[in-house]
């Protein structure tokens, strides 16, 4: 016998195809880098709320104003808002489905390739789909406040290879309520002047969008989206007034019926390049916004009792078309120094049509049509790159600003602007050790008014008091420098600032008429210093984010009395918890302490949060929300301008309780070859 003989074993060949292999990556919510804060909507409980807008004040420092048309970050004012490329509004993100939301980072130290309008930039980047196929998704939510309010969408998006297209549309019944009111006394002219106003309105809005999103090839794509929304409002003001002139005492009731009907279009197109054999990319976008409004008023006036008569008609009509265009040219090169160029294009043209018919005084009739155009053109360079282990950013932006406002049939412009301001930047950032950083930041930058200011129509809140808007405003200019120390996910900022003409409210008194005019002016300046913390904290089943920013803010003009400015606390702290059974709670508790800046006292302010999420049958994902559950979002103003003493009252409707379902179907795969997935990272600008 050979004992020395071979085993030979055949292996044979079969393929099998793997099925489709989930890999479940535990995300955070918050993230800060560089002092910056990012939020994972798409991943976290955020992607359940109602609207876009409603989403940005569960962030924090952000703030809205009591109409929801104004946002401020606190302790940089008004941000500028990027949807991901391309400058946005408030107004247009009213239109962007939550569901068509990736991310939101809070960049607190924009650079040059941000337009100069700003101290800081909310950065919304959308979604693009991994997978092939189509994807439905349906979202209902019902919200209890002093009224039923609901809310229902549709998100479709279909993916064939190398396109993806996208559609929504929403309907939402909505009932609003607010409270505003303010007490005056005015000793010059012996007058005591309060009024409380409080509005219901009936408020139907269909929100619409579409796009498309095609790959030309690995290094090339272009991108069409679309996004509008039509709104009827049914508003009933009903506003108690005491006016005691000289001892003459009067008890005035005023109903003011609206209809208002808004209709806003928000459309670009983006294309993308790569030139990989030069290490550099290219951005192209232009841009068309349209914003149309009509408003009918009828109001009425009861003096002491004596019964309701008709006191006048207001026809208002409004509009605003913006178009724009910019390009982004990137170059990297090999000693890790990159150059950034960039150029931008905007023209602006705004139409007011105001007519009123008193019919207590028909010579007090008016018939105004203001014509209002703006064009901005701008430029930037900027050099970043690294020296040792120093990373550096220097840039400037020169932007020229031209406006032209004429009211008809006159001949000559009410307003004739044309500047041109030179905008630099800088920062650096030196590295202690592997988790500890340094940074150092300068910018110069602008906020030009709104293209509402030029509107000219004005609210009446009764027979004493109306509200205006001012076609004079000037910019407000801001110069600030800060340091930031980051020490892994959490940094500590500290910021000073200067600006110069910046906006707020303010009141004249017209004895000739008996009437106090309410409207915006320029003050005379503003400066402060912010020191911020922020630390993102994660265990086990818990994360959260908390934010303290300790602020000394004053406001001054030769108008305003100004008291001593003391300082004061803001606080926002979102704690999230992974519980068994898939439940998902998230607390956040914000709030400031008691606000004196100069002119202005403001009072202290504590809000709470609650919501719970649970998905059930993997595709239904369902959140209850408590908002404001003490019911606390009260603002009260205490002021003395041109000599009148102001007490401001403003009430909101945010007390709530809501439940949202979202339901997901579809036949969307994974994508089989993973090297040609949509590159989600379209928003070049950084």
């Amino acid at each position: 016998m050979n004992t020395n003989s071979s085993i030979i074993v055949l292996l044979k060949d079969k393929n099998k195809e793997l099925e489709e292999v989930i890999i479940n990556k535990k995300s955070r919510a918050f993230s800060s880098v560089n002092g910056n804060i990012k939020v994972d909507v798409a991943s976290s409980i955020f992607k359940s709320v109602q609207s876009s807008v409603d989403l940005l004040q569960k962030l924090p420092r952000v703030q809205l104003s009591s109409d929801k048309e104004k946002v401020s970050l606190v302790g940089k004012g008004n941000p500028l808002i990027y949807i991901d490329n391309q400058k946005v509004e408030l107004k247009d993100l009213k239109s962007l489905s939550v569901e068509d939301i990736k991310t939101i980072e809070i960049i607190n130290n924009p650079s040059s390739k941000y337009e100069a309008e700003g101290r800081a930039v909310i950065l919304i980047t959308r979604k693009f789909s991994k997978k092939e196929g189509m994807e439905i998704t349906i979202d209902e939510t019902a919200s209890f406040k002093k009224r039923f309010n609901n809310y229902l969408s549709v998100n479709t998006v279909i993916k064939r290879k190398n396109t993806e297209f996208k559609a929504n549309i929403g309907y939402n019944m909505l009932n609003p309520w607010e409270s505003s009111g303010n007490n005056f006394i005015i000793p010059d002219y012996s007058i005591v002047s309060n009024y409380l106003a409080e509005s219901f309105t009936k408020r139907k809005q269909l929100m619409y969008g579409a796009g498309v999103f095609h790959q030309l090839s690995e290094t090339e794509d272009i991108s069409l989206n679309i996004n509008g929304r039509f709104q009827d409002d049914k508003d009933d003001i009903t506003t108690h007034t005491f006016n005691d002139d000289n001892s003459l005492v009067q008890n005035i009731l005023t109903l003011n019926n609206n209809i208002n009907k808004r209709n806003f279009l928000n459309s670009f197109a983006n294309y993308n390049k790569r030139f990989e054999h030069m290490n550099a990319k290219l951005f192209g976008g232009i841009q068309y916004s349209h914003l149309g409004e009509n408003t009918d008023s009828w109001l009425k006036n009861d003096f002491n009792n004596t019964g309701l008569n008709l006191s006048q008609n207001r026809n208002q009509n409004f509009s605003v078309d913006v178009f724009s265009m910019r390009t982004d040219f990137e170059k990297e090169f090999k000693n890790e120094m990159k150059l950034e160029t960039g150029l931008l294009f905007l023209n602006a043209d705004a139409k007011s049509k105001f007519n009123v018919i008193d019919y207590n005084s028909n010579t007090n009739n008016q018939n105004i049509n203001y014509d209002f155009k703006e064009r901005n053109m701008g430029g930037y360079a900027q050099l970043g790159g690294k020296i040792k282990s120093i990373n550096y950013s220097v840039g400037a932006r020169v932007e020229n600003t031209y406006i032209k406002g004429r009211y008809s049939g006159s001949s000559a412009d009410s307003v004739d602007k044309n500047y041109t301001n030179f905008f630099p930047k800088a920062e650096i950032n030196i590295p202690i050790d592997s988790s500890n950083t340094i940074s150092f930041n300068y910018a110069r930058s602008i906020e030009r008014p709104n293209y509402s200011s030029s509107n000219q129509a004005s609210v009446y809140l009764n027979p004493y008091v109306t509200f205006s808007r001012n076609i004079n405003l000037n910019p407000t200019f801001s110069s600030e420098v800060s340091t930031t120390f980051q020490h892994k996910d959490k940094y500590l900022r500290l910021t000073f600032y200067q600006r110069k003409d910046p906006v707020y409210f303010s009141f004249y008194y017209h004895p000739e008429i008996k009437l106090i005019d309410f409207k915006s002016i320029n003050y005379e300046k503003e400066s402060g210093f912010n020191a911020e913390l922020s630390v993102p904290f994660s265990y086990r089943i818990w994360n959260s984010s908390t934010n303290l920013n300790f602020i000394v803010n004053k406001i001054q003009d030769p108008s305003a009395s100004t008291v001593e400015s003391k300082p004061y606390l803001y606080y926002y702290s979102n704690h999230l918890f992974d519980l068994p059974k898939g439940f998902k709670l998230s607390v956040t508790g914000w709030g400031f302490t008691k606000r004196k800046e100069g002119a202005f006292d403001r009072n202290a302010l504590f809000i709470m949060n609650l919501a719970v999420s649970k998905t059930f049958f993997k595709d239904l994902e369902t959140t209850l929300s408590f908002n404001d559950i003490f019911r606390k979002m009260n603002f009260n103003e205490n002021i003395t301008v041109n000599n009148i003493n102001a007490l401001g009252l403003y009430y909101t409707d945010t007390r709530e309780i809501s439940l949202s379902l979202k339901y997901k179907f579809g036949n969307a795969k994974n994508l089989k070859n993973n090297s040609k997935e949509v590159n989600e990272n379209t928003n070049r600008i950084r």
